[in-house]
């Protein structure tokens, strides 16, 4: 063992070095306010038989303490808030105020008519415009989305699944016309609609179909946009449906490996598209069960990869990550205890070894997030990146006895869970019968019953509570902005040229026919200023439509 044991550590030395060539790290020494030093790593002073195969050494396999070397002394996570209200306009000076704040990286959030592939004019898309996120009808739109951000120095995150193939057309139209490379852009979209079948609902097209839409979408940008996260795969809206973390670990790496099988069927070599495998936690109040289930997570999808797809590549075994704080923790009841929920949450995505985080406004179960709460959202990250003195050694929470025993029993349990969902034949399967489903709802059920019963104390909800509450001042997205929208979407059919728009739209529909990748036609067709609804739609007519049973 300590033979085995020392190589291991000089490989994590070695892999250190070459970190560091690239990354140095952001101060030296590292000490406390005491003056005692910090340590990059701490170890066992005699490793247990097993624990390299448990644990190992950060930047290597398994990856249970983290996926580099130095982790958050030579970088931060990207601190990416979630953010997309209204109009295009009013969500770019969003974006840009959060820049200048010091967010290093974005993250769209689009209204529900643009998630479900309906342009603002649609009867179906009526008093919901720009409501939850922001509005994108056309390749107009997103030119004002991203106007005065150069998209070949920062990373964005669009969370949209259904029409994700149309929204990242538009993406790279925009890079084009800011002279920006295809290649070059970087970023990730979320693509994951299996969960949107179990937990989130918006979804379009039957599941086969959208599997097809998806493996279209790696194999273009394995071609195309080499370092654009493809899908990220998602527990979080598996969690705010009502699962619990054990749960949320299982049917996320399940719904992973469907998209594996689904690219491998395809034609696709696993060492081709892992790499750009990404993912999406949820960061809930129970910080120590938290912290361990991001750990059980990744060494989890490292032995899965590594041992079940024979993947070689090691960026294939690794998880990329990134957390966002619990939605369903936050309370309309006493808003700013918020605050410090979402201060708990953040630290155990970090203390977890999140790649990046977004923390949840306060005002969020009332409304969208003010400008000031956004501020307040982003400060806590800043604090915790800089003054709490946690992201100075690498995985701190290695070795506590409850910690280790937490994961430990997470993946077991997740294992579980998985080896149900392989008996009936994956998670499309699973989907098909309802399985993941019911197991979310009934937990929601009893977690509610046990709130209701007091049994699960919420601070300010079944305890602690004060009689009258001062009204906060919330965002009021202007009812005016629906009409504008519908108007600035008609102008663009009446302007564009109505024949290429017409033409493009009838070979998306051929290639849907014919079984060719989708993804050339669409970026052919956001270039003429088809709409996401036009698009959608042709798909529509092609794939039909899902009805949840």
């Amino acid at each position: 063992m300590s033979g085995s044991y020392e190589n291991q550590k000089n490989k994590w030395k070695q892999n250190v070095d070459k970190t560091l060539q690239k990354f140095p790290e952001r101060k030296e020494p590292f000490e406390t306010s005491s003056g005692i030093p910090v340590h990059r790593l701490y170890e066992p002073e005699k490793p247990e038989d097993g624990y390299l195969e448990k644990l190992g050494f950060p930047g290597a396999y398994p990856y249970t303490r983290g996926i580099q070397p130095t982790m958050y002394r030579s970088r931060h996570w990207t601190m990416r808030q979630y953010a997309g209200f209204g109009s295009a306009k009013e969500t770019n000076e969003r974006f840009r105020y959060l820049l200048d704040q010091g967010q290093t990286g974005l993250s769209v959030a689009f209204d529900l008519p643009t998630q479900i592939g309906y342009d603002s004019d649609d009867p179906m898309a009526e008093g919901e415009v720009g409501k939850v996120g922001v509005a994108i009808d056309s390749l107009e739109d997103m030119e004002q989305l991203f106007a005065e951000i150069p998209l070949n120095k920062v990373s964005t995150s669009m969370t949209i699944n259904a029409p994700a193939s149309i929204l990242l057309a538009m993406y790279i139209a925009v890079g084009e016309k800011q002279g920006v490379a295809k290649e070059k852009l970087t970023g990730t979209i979320q693509n994951d609609i299996l969960k949107e079948y179990i937990a989130r609902g918006t979804y379009i097209y039957p599941p086969e179909s959208s599997m097809r839409i998806i493996t279209d979408i790696f194999s273009y940008c394995q071609e195309n946009l080499p370092k654009f996260n493809t899908i990220s795969i998602s527990g979080y809206h598996i969690r705010e449906a009502g699962a619990t973390a054990v749960q949320e670990v299982a049917f996320t790496l399940a719904n992973g490996m469907a998209y594996v099988d689904a690219a491998l069927a395809a034609g696709l070599e696993i060492d081709q598209f892992a790499p750009r495998l990404a993912f999406f936690f949820n960061a809930h109040n129970q910080f120590f069960e938290e912290a361990a289930k991001y750990r059980a997570a990744r060494r989890m999808w490292a032995k899965i990869m590594k041992e079940k797809y024979n993947a070689q590549d090691p960026k294939s075994w690794k998880m990329r990550f990134h957390t966002q704080t619990g939605g369903s923790t936050l309370t309309a009841q006493q808003p700013d205890n918020n605050i410090v929920r979402v201060t708990v949450q953040a630290l155990a995505a970090i203390m977890g070894g999140t790649q990046s985080l977004h923390t949840n406004s306060k005002d969020e179960a009332l409304a969208l997030p003010t400008e000031d709460s956004a501020r307040i959202a982003l400060r806590t990250q800043q604090i915790l990146a800089h003054e709490s003195g946690v992201t100075e050694t690498v995985d701190p929470l290695a070795g506590s006895y409850f910690v280790e025993s937490l994961t430990d029993e997470i993946e077991e349990k997740a294992n579980e869970y998985i080896k149900r969902i392989d008996e009936f034949g994956g998670a499309v399967k699973a989907v098909e019968a309802g399985y993941m489903q019911r197991e979310i709802h009934q937990t929601a059920y009893e977690t509610q019953k046990d709130i209701e019963k007091g049994e699960d104390v919420i601070v300010g909800v079944n305890e602690f509570t004060i009689d009258e509450e001062v009204e906060p001042e919330l965002l009021r997205v202007d009812e005016k902005l629906e009409k504008n929208q519908v108007e600035a979407t008609e102008r663009i059919r009446e302007n564009r040229d109505a024949d290429a728009v017409a033409d493009s739209l009838k070979k998306l529909r051929e290639a849907a026919v014919n079984n060719e990748n989708l993804m050339p036609f669409i970026v052919e067709a956001v270039k003429v200023y088809a709409t996401v609804g036009e698009i959608a739609n042709v798909l529509r007519e092609e794939f039909g439509e899902y009805t949840a049973m």
